[in-house]
């Protein structure tokens, strides 16, 4: 069930439509992969499920996914030309329709490549232009894509979490909402962190250069 907290949110976001679920909400899913791949896409892989598998032709997903992974905001008007645009800068990419049942009706699962990394989102749709990221590479997690965030990648250590706070507390930029997952005691895991502003490049620096941080990627606001 979508909550709305203000009338905003029925309204929805400065966007091109026809709906801020089919086409506002999938540019910020597509847009938060982009971010968090954190490198150039040369190949997009869309699963679709549910009214995305249904509908995304003729409600513009199609469009609008991959206009956020081309980097536009809901409201640019290239959104509607955005499937010849990647071709023209070198993007290829297909979408497939999923018939796995999911809980979200507009849920969509994107898989970026290049030819050194791939990353894969999970990403769904509530309406009024808010999505949520379920899953990044696996990791569960509840990313709103409404806000700045960051993402880091860190080996599950005693004081990792701590020097990422202390950072960001240095910097006097306040957490928002903080999740941290990891596959198992001692592995790889995951902190998703949103905040009140964007970090700039030389806190995104000094993340990366604490003890067991693999990779730190932002979600600009």
């Amino acid at each position: 069930m979508s909550v709305f907290h203000s009338v905003f949110d029925i309204i929805g976001p400065s966007m091109i439509g026809p709906s801020s679920s089919h086409t506002a909400g999938a540019v910020k899913i597509g847009k938060a992969a982009k971010h968090l791949f954190n490198g150039s896409v040369q190949h997009a892989r869309i699963y679709l499920y549910g009214s995305f598998a249904k509908t995304y032709k003729g409600h513009g997903t199609d469009r609008a996914l991959i206009a956020g992974i081309l980097g536009f905001e809901t409201d640019d008007v290239r959104i509607i030309d955005a499937l010849a645009l990647a071709k023209e800068v070198g993007l290829s990419y297909e979408f497939i329709e999923a018939h796995t049942a999911v809980e979200e009706p507009n849920t969509v699962r994107i898989e970026l490549i290049n030819q050194t990394q791939s990353f894969e989102l999970l990403g769904v749709s509530l309406g009024g232009g808010k999505v949520e990221i379920r899953e990044i590479n696996g990791f569960a997690l509840h990313l709103s894509g409404n806000h700045p965030a960051i993402c880091v990648l860190h080996n599950d250590r005693f004081g990792a979490i701590a020097a990422v706070t202390k950072i960001l507390a240095k910097y006097e930029i306040n957490i928002g909402r903080m999740e941290v997952n990891r596959r198992d005691v001692g592995k790889e895991a995951l902190m998703t962190i949103e905040l009140d502003q964007n970090i700039d490049q030389e806190v995104e620096q000094e993340l990366s250069a604490q003890a067991h941080i693999v990779n730190v990627a932002k979600i600009v606001g």
